[in-house]
């Protein structure tokens, strides 16, 4: 076994498909199929149960998936420590994100930062991609977590510098209780289910969400909003509706069946998350570090 098949076998379990894995792993589906072959040939057991829908692991390979995940993340952790310590991080750094972005791929690594480099001061802000631009302009954050800007909104920030983190999508979700809930749905059908709100979608998903509202005449009256991912999901998660929320923040509730990703044939959302930080030579630095960091813990 290595790394990168450990690497690869996790990705494949966490986003459902061989498919899907080597689109987040910029490989092609081929490939991810052999490196799993390998390592099935290499234990000498079948790690994943062929013949279903769905990617399910054997009880083999939810053994070994539980292993490589605490494998991964103790090498991340390594990782970072080692570029931190070399990189002798210090100062403020101040980020900017929206709050799923936070909760799920930055909060995790702060404590590595922390630990390994006491003279480093971090400040987490959070906000919608509008809010968080407009603190990035007046100085308030030099680094940030968001949406392709360019894409989503046309725009240019001449003194940031971008560097592309991960892909995500927006899912239509329900709760892994409900067994009467569609898998494939039109837009049309969107509103037979109560409707739990993301208010901080990403700018250009909101935008098609709205034309296809006007364009279906459909009546939208959410049963609860939020800008918190984490309350969204317990909400979903209880039964209560359904909503759109980003792919990236509930794979894992996906996975275990705990939410139903439902298919909307007529809405689909694809974006990049891209790393921005301010065009220094201190915050260079300490982006490049951090990039590392955020780059492994997105595919975790």
């Amino acid at each position: 076994m290595n790394h990168q098949q450990l690497t690869t076998f996790c990705t494949v379990i966490s986003e459902g498909s061989m498919t899907a894995a080597a689109d987040k792993l910029f490989l092609t589906q081929p490939a991810v199929s052999q490196q799993i072959r390998n390592l099935e040939d290499e234990l000498k057991v079948n790690l994943l149960e062929r013949g279903v829908r769905r990617i399910k692991t054997t009880l083999q390979g939810q053994l070994l998936y539980d292993y490589a995940k605490r494998i991964l993340n103790l090498t991340q952790q390594a990782e970072v420590a080692i570029q931190t310590m070399s990189q002798e991080l210090s100062g403020d750094l101040k980020i900017g994100t929206q709050n799923s972005v936070g909760l799920f791929l930055i909060s995790p690594i702060v404590g590595l930062f922390l630990k390994h480099n006491s003279n480093l001061n971090i400040k987490l802000l959070y906000g919608d991609v509008e809010s968080t631009i407009q603190k990035m302009n007046s100085g308030e954050v030099d680094i940030a977590i968001l949406p392709d800007i360019k894409e989503e909104l046309g725009l240019e920030l001449d003194q940031f510098e971008s560097r592309f983190l991960v892909r995500d999508d927006m899912w239509l979700v329900s709760s892994g209780k409900d067994s009467t809930i569609e898998k494939h749905i039109k837009f049309k059908d969107f509103s037979n289910h109560p409707i739990i709100y993301y208010s901080n979608m990403y700018p250009k998903f909101l935008s098609n969400l709205e034309n296809k509202l006007e364009e279906t005449q459909l009546q939208f009256y959410p049963v609860f909003e939020s800008d918190n991912v984490g309350t969204l999901k317990r909400v979903i998660e209880s039964g209560l509706g359904w909503g759109f929320l980003p792919s990236h923040c509930i794979r894992k509730q996906v996975r275990t069946g705990r939410l139903n990703h439902v298919l909307v044939d007529d809405l689909k959302y694809s974006v990049h998350l891209n790393l921005y930080w301010r065009k220094t030579n201190e915050t260079r630095k300490m982006a490049e570090v951090f990039h590392r960091a955020l780059a492994q813990q997105a595919l975790s």
